[in-house]
């Protein structure tokens, strides 16, 4: 079991290169913000039970799925409000089960994320959406946040998600599993 765990900050095509990397391969995207916005209907962002239950469901997902040999993409922004060591519990808890984790980081210019931010297909999810919002982050931003390990850097710039996605399946070996669950694909 493999857990493709794509990390980078807001715009940097996370979702979309996952999307794409679930057609090459069959594996089933774990988006992030299935469970952010599943607990903002209950919590506050970065209250202690948002933060628990975030993270206890990510951990509870990777292992189950670990359990049953069953690899996925995961998608992930870092942030303040995500608890020192994270990365290292996942790998924790994934190898527990006999998997494994491949972390590839997205990238791109501060321009370019500017020019993303505001896009129209941002708003599905409850994802920043706002140039002047994204400044205000970027400004109170402390060089305290964990950022993952990286294996494999994407400048998705200068990359297709097409071409991203043949990139992370070529580097990380991964066999197609068939067409995602859950996935209409036409």
């Amino acid at each position: 079991m493999d857990l493709i765990f794509l990390h980078g900050p807001a715009a940097s095509g996370k979702l979309t290169v996952a999307r794409e990397l679930s057609l090459l391969t069959g594996l089933p995207v774990f988006h992030n913000h299935l469970v952010v916005d599943l607990l903002l209907e209950v919590f506050e962002f970065g209250s202690p039970e948002f933060v628990r239950l975030r993270e206890q469901f990510w951990l509870d997902t990777f292992g189950a799925a670990a359990g049953t040999g069953r690899s996925l993409i995961f998608t992930f922004a870092p942030e303040d409000t995500v608890p020192a060591g994270f990365p290292d519990r996942v790998v924790s808890h994934v190898s527990a089960r006999g998997g494994r984790v491949r972390f590839a980081e997205l990238v791109l210019s501060p321009a370019e994320q500017e020019r993303r931010i505001e896009n129209a297909d941002r708003q599905q999810f409850r994802k920043l959406a706002s140039v002047s919002t994204l400044r205000r982050l970027r400004a109170a931003a402390t060089s305290s946040t964990e950022r993952p390990p990286t294996e494999l850097t994407i400048d998705t710039e200068a990359t297709t998600p097409v071409d991203a996605a043949r990139l992370l399946r070529e580097t990380f070996d991964i066999a197609s599993e068939g067409r995602p669950r859950g996935y209409n694909v036409s």
